[in-house]
């Protein structure tokens, strides 16, 4: 499939490269990545976000190209969708008559576009970037390499969820190898919070229940707006949850206008939480996975905490 997308993009000159909606490090990095490579092939890319780029990943090379927009104006002869089930979340308008190229690594990953890479293998997606540059012999900048490593460290939970194996180190090697300060890559994501970003975990944790090896914590609109927190100040709240000792399973609840919740789900290994994702219309991977179900507050924690508890076969590598 790698010669394919290769083919694909040797034929065209003008691309247009995005991601989900509310984009993480891997998301980020891998489309910041590709857009150089791309480049060094000599064609016009151009990446363009729904939410744009978080603070936290506001320092990788190329970042300050990043269109954030609501859609897709110009002409284009392919779109490359990253890190995508299907066109949706990317939240972007004017993608449907696009020719696609669809890049993933989710187990939940579909066939929603002309060609599709979708490895379940790969440690982030930004594994197949590298493996396109290789393949179209397209050398591994300082910047790429950043933008890489960055995708890489945090899309393994900063080389701690379940999966991780020498091959990932091998190619952390290949990245650090290339020009990517592992220290400085670290530093910007884990030393980059905001002050709203901490008020904002004081206030889940504060509510933070337990039941056995489950835990769960949330948090309002009314609190989002209260210390003044952004959607990006969520990310990682969960791992919080997860970090304590005797806990398996983690769960973040973020209200969204209208009342909605975003779900946030988290396993040391022993549950797979993509399964119960799944059932709920989301996805992703066995020890991090998303989706989001309707409220009330106590109405959400019920449905998610009820599939997880009447669910313990489902441990990881079972689906």
């Amino acid at each position: 499939m790698l010669d394919q997308v290769l083919d694909e993009i040797r034929k065209r000159e003008r691309f247009v490269l995005t991601s989900h909606a509310r984009p993480d490090g891997d998301a980020v990095g891998s489309t910041l990545a590709c857009s150089e490579i791309l480049r060094r092939m000599g064609k016009h890319a151009e990446v363009v976000l729904h939410d744009g780029v978080p603070r936290v990943y506001q320092s990788l090379p190329f970042a300050g190209r990043v269109v954030h927009a609501p859609a897709v104006n110009g002409s284009y002869d392919a779109a490359i969708i990253l890190e995508c089930d299907n066109i949706q979340r990317t939240r972007l308008e004017g993608l449907e008559s696009q020719f696609l190229i669809n890049i993933d690594h989710h187990r939940s990953g579909r066939n929603f576009a002309h060609v599709n890479w979708i490895d379940p293998k790969a440690v982030a997606t930004a594994e197949l970037i590298y493996k396109l540059a290789k393949a179209a012999d397209v050398k591994i900048s300082p910047e790429v390499a950043t933008c890489l490593y960055t995708a890489v460290l945090t899309d393994t939970g900063a080389f701690m969820f379940e999966g991780t194996s020498e091959h990932t180190f091998e190619l952390a090697r290949e990245l650090v190898l290339a020009g990517a300060d592992p220290v400085v890559c670290a530093q910007h994501i884990y030393f980059g919070h905001s002050t709203a970003k901490l008020r904002l975990l004081g206030a889940a944790l504060s509510a933070l229940q337990r039941q056995g090896p489950l835990a769960w914590i949330w948090v309002t609109q009314e609190q989002m707006e209260r210390v003044g927190a952004k959607e990006e100040d969520c990310e990682g709240l969960v791992n919080y949850a997860l970090s304590i000792g005797d806990v398996e399973v983690a769960v973040f609840f973020r209200e969204l206008p209208g009342g909605r919740f975003r779900v946030s789900l988290r396993s040391k290994g022993k549950l797979d939480v993509a399964s119960i994702a799944e059932e709920f219309g989301g996805g992703g991977h066995a020890c991090a996975s998303g989706c989001s179900v309707d409220g009330p507050l106590h109405s959400a924690v019920e449905s998610v905490m009820g599939k997880i508890r009447a669910d313990p076969a489902k441990t990881v590598g079972s689906g």
